[in-house]
């Protein structure tokens, strides 16, 4: 982004709330078919999944995304973290639900995928500012 002189200027992190309110559900669905898919062929399996669904974004976070940060990962890393996320949620809801509850699972995921744009934009840009 360039200012009126043609220099360039820090881009700030974009307003994603309604991104962040899709990006939620999504997790939220994750957890609940994985445990769902996985529960009958290992209840171990089944919670340690979603003990990593919900602890590698907790931990891994890239600065400025968010308010608390404890171990800083570049923006891909956060956007690769999120992917994970979206993929459990579609492939555990066609594997553990039938396809009327798995259907809606995928518009979100899809829906997700599309307002995440700006702000992976900006976890990409090497020229953001944290706010």
């Amino acid at each position: 982004m360039t200012d009126a002189a043609g220099e360039a200027k820090p881009l700030r992190r974009p307003d994603d709330r309604a991104a962040s309110a899709l990006r939620f559900a999504t997790e939220l669905v994750a957890w609940v078919a994985t445990l769902w898919a996985l529960a009958s062929h290992s209840w171990l399996l089944a919670v340690l999944s979603v003990l990593t669904l919900i602890g590698l974004p907790t931990l891994f976070s890239t600065p400025g995304d968010k308010a608390n940060v404890i171990i800083a990962v570049p923006g891909w890393a956060t956007i690769l973290l999120v992917l994970l996320q979206l993929t459990a949620a579609v492939v555990s809801s066609w594997l553990a639900w039938p396809a009327w509850a798995a259907a809606p699972v995928t518009l979100l995921a899809a829906a997700t995928l599309v307002t995440e744009r700006r702000r992976w934009r900006w976890l990409v840009s090497t020229d953001r500012l944290a706010n």
